[in-house]
């Protein structure tokens, strides 16, 4: 069996060196490092990089007449390094066909070295791709610059490195130059961004007004024909060294110029601190046109994912526009319940931030992402918004009697009195005037007792039933009683001031904002807003409305809603049908409700322990 000697490297992989045994090599190599001598090497990998190029011209090697222990050199060279065959062959070859090994040596050192530039190529264009998508998926402004910054940098192996951006001056045609981040490795300070005018006296100003890139070799050889110039002041303040400069534009979609990448000092090794003038001029170089070429890629990818951004919040604040739009809108409608749709939201939100902090209990595996919490605050803002839909007169209705009916009550007795009094005075006489006239006035004052949403009257119905039955001459002529039979029905309200089909029309405002809301091309972040909304009347035990869903399949977020609108609306000093409740009692009424299944316990609990409630005090 032959043998051969490999002076190795270490990041082969270890099937090709068992391919190599295979083909009748006994592989044996001594590692450099430790000076040890590996001598079995399908147990011992050796890597040896490159080694699938090397088993490529075995077949050449094998015809060598190899009479001795042999020494094959294989490493890979540096770029500078040439390849000179008569240093990788030593005097410790022997062998009859000195030519053939060289010729052998030299093709794996030139196929390492293409292997070499692929696989930095190949890395290269992973690392761009990683750096787009991040840059795509980034929307924070000041976040995505300085991301930007930091990875050009780390590419280029820049020392240092600034980010400008282009802004208008206000009330002009004219621009600014906004120095916004800078990054310095072996100089770190505080930054306090500045603005500079935009001319082409400074390297940045240049390439912003011209869009050219400017690859300079050394900042203090400049000429002076240029129409830039290289400021000293901060490697005098700081005792640092600028040397090679590479400043290019950012180019939106539209190749214009939004602002402006410089690096500063292309380092052999990024991790190298320039501590000293003298270790500058040792490992600092120029940027090459490959730099040139990746920065300016990854300045018009920044360019325009920045582009985006801008584009992506002018969206978000023409849609907080529009929610407002639509909010006031609903309040409009009834201005009485103005404020509550927001309160809702930030009851809501306030409360979905403490269920993601729950680290134990019920909520531990429950979380809310900032889109959730998003997705949230809008359903809260507009879960009211089909109120639109419903008739005024209903929505806004503070008593049982609407109030034009109810100036023609107060009108009818106020003629029923005077018809009383008119009959007393044609009959020449007063006895039992009185009595009558204190009957008008008593029928009345139940009235406008019972228009009332709250009433404490014992047997009202039956006293105004018994008032129902008496009648006057109308001015036409004819009899008709005191209380009609459907202001009779609206008197005998039992809760509130809506009659059962009125409250269905009340109730019908979810289905109106379900349609609304559904028509609303929502991004998927945000496609569950409809269904939350919806479900803010829904009960856990089945007994709410439009649906009448129970807990199995209502979601957390309309659970979270339905205690923030509850607790609001028996707060809230804006409804003109009912005074507002004190946080106490309030806060005892949606305990009671949860102890009736119909809100969810855990939730509530929660809302009252962390003194969610406490975010309405203001109002």
């Amino acid at each position: 069996m032959e043998r051969m000697f490999i002076f190795k490297t270490p990041d082969v992989p270890e099937d090709l060196l068992s391919s190599a045994a295979g083909k009748g090599f006994e592989i044996r190599a001594f590692d450099a490092a430790s000076g040890l001598d590996i001598k079995d090497c399908t147990e011992n990998p050796v890597f040896v990089s490159g080694w699938k190029y090397f088993s490529r011209h075995i077949s050449e090697l094998r015809k060598l007449d190899i009479k001795h222990e042999s020494i094959i050199i294989v490493h890979e060279a540096d770029e500078t390094d040439e390849l000179k065959a008569d240093n990788l062959i030593y005097d410790f070859v022997r062998t009859d066909r000195p030519d053939i090994l060289r010729h052998a040596v030299v093709s794996l050192r030139r196929n390492l070295r293409q292997h070499r530039e692929y696989e930095k190529a190949h890395k290269l264009n992973e690392e761009l791709l990683s750096i787009g998508i991040a840059l795509s998926a980034e929307r924070n402004n000041d976040k995505l610059l300085d991301d930007i910054l930091k990875k050009i940098r780390q590419i280029t192996k820049a020392d240092a490195g600034s980010l400008y951006l282009l802004e208008k001056v206000e009330g002009t045609e004219e621009q600014n130059l906004l120095f916004k981040i800078a990054h310095n490795d072996s100089n770190p300070s505080d930054f306090t961004e500045f603005r500079m005018a935009l001319n082409m006296k400074s390297i940045a100003g240049y390439v912003a007004v011209t869009s050219k890139v400017l690859n300079i070799p050394d900042a203090y050889a400049i000429p002076v024909s240029e129409p830039y110039s290289f400021n000293e002041s901060y490697d005098i303040a700081t005792d640092y060294r600028t040397c090679s400069i590479l400043t290019v534009p950012m180019l939106d979609h539209h190749e214009n110029t939004i602002g402006v990448v410089q690096l500063i000092n292309r380092k052999r090794c990024f991790s190298t601190v320039l501590t000293t003038a003298a270790i500058v001029e040792e490992v600092v170089e120029p940027f090459d046109s490959e730099d040139e070429n990746i920065v300016l890629s990854l300045a018009s990818q920044a360019a325009v994912s920045l582009e985006n951004n801008i584009l992506y919040n002018e969206i978000e604040t023409l849609f907080e526009g529009f929610v407002a739009a639509s909010v006031k809108a609903i309040e409009s409608r009834d201005p009485t319940t103005s404020g509550h749709s927001s309160r809702v939201a930030a009851y809501t939100v306030e409360t979905a931030k403490v269920i993601d902090k729950e680290d134990g209990g019920k909520f531990a595996k429950i979380n809310f992402s900032d889109d959730q919490l998003k997705e949230l605050r809008y359903a809260g803002l507009l879960h009211d918004f089909g109120k639109v839909g419903v008739r005024e007169a209903v929505l806004v209705k503070a008593k049982k009697l609407y109030p034009g009916d109810l100036e023609n009550m107060k009108m009818r007795f106020a003629y029923i009195r005077k018809s009383i009094e008119l009959e007393y005075a044609q009959k020449q006489s007063r006895e039992g005037l009185t009595e009558e006239l204190r009957d008008v006035d008593a029928a009345l004052d139940l009235v406008l007792k019972a228009a009332e949403p709250s009433i404490n009257l014992e047997n009202p119905a039956e006293m105004l039933k018994s008032y129902s039955k008496k009648t006057y001459v109308s001015p036409e002529g004819e009899m008709q009683p005191w209380i009609t039979e459907d202001e009779l029905v609206l008197l005998n309200i039992r809760k509130g001031s809506l009659t059962a089909i009125e409250r269905k029309e009340i109730e019908s405002h979810v289905e109106h904002s379900t349609d609304f809301l559904e028509n609303i091309p929502w991004t998927s972040t945000l496609k569950g807003l409809p269904e939350i909304a919806r479900g803010h009347h829904e009960r856990m035990d089945g007994s709410g409305y439009p649906d009448g869903i129970a807990a199995g399949e209502l979601g957390i977020q309309a659970r979270i809603m339905a205690v923030a609108d509850i607790y609001d609306a028996l707060t809230a000093n804006d409804r003109p049908y009912k005074k507002a409740l004190s946080p106490e009692i309030a806060l005892k009424i949606i305990v009671e409700e949860a102890d009736s299944n119909h809100l969810d316990r855990d939730i509530v609990d929660i809302f009252i322990n962390k003194k969610v409630y406490e975010l309405g005090d203001d109002k």
